[in-house]
């Protein structure tokens, strides 16, 4: 169709960027939490009836643009959740650290940190939320209590002491979601 035709709306090239969400690296699984998938599928079900009360108002060029990155994100998710593998939480005391764990550390200064384990998708810094494939995690993975690791930061090599691991009570099942037994 030649732009003549077009209205002067549809002309704007103005929206703003989609995000770029996480993705999980090829040849590596999506692994969640159950916490996590049901808190992705409620914003999935969230996002699907915002979706559907801004299609009334779509001829805005900013509600369209809102609309374009609802989109973005229902389509993101919905990828998520169809590969995703949720891993059960430890139900057994356990001092070493796995995929779920809620891991508090303490550096050589004597400050404690507290870091949750997750999913790429899941992954939320603010709430201490780290992927499991990042430098963190992959340094506390298989650590025990007690246990001084090293991580690699932007900051230079920290040793941090393992002072707690703490593992969620799972949740109520996450459906369409293929449960995993162990990791």
């Amino acid at each position: 169709m030649s732009k003549a035709f077009l209205r002067e709306d549809d002309l704007q090239e103005d929206s703003p960027p989609l995000p770029a969400y996480p993705a999980v690296p090829f040849g590596q699984k999506n692994f969640l939490t159950g916490s996590g998938a049901t808190r992705l599928q409620a914003e999935l079900a969230a996002l699907a009836e915002k979706r559907a009360f801004l299609s009334a108002r779509a001829r805005d060029p900013e509600v369209r643009w809102e609309v374009q990155g609802i989109d973005h994100r229902i389509r993101h998710l919905r990828q998520s959740l169809r590969t995703a593998e949720v891993v059960p939480p430890e139900l057994e005391e356990t001092d070493t650290v796995r995929f779920g764990a809620t891991v508090t550390v303490r550096d050589g200064h004597g400050a404690d940190a507290r870091y949750r384990i997750v999913g790429v998708d899941e992954t939320d810094f603010e709430r201490g939320d780290v992927s499991w494939l990042s430098p963190m995690a992959r340094a506390l993975l298989n650590a025990t209590k007690g246990q001084h690791v090293r991580v690699k930061t932007p900051r230079g090599e920290n040793d941090l002491e393992i002072v707690s691991i703490v593992y969620d009570p799972a949740p109520g099942p996450a459906s369409d979601v293929q449960l995993r037994e162990t990791l």
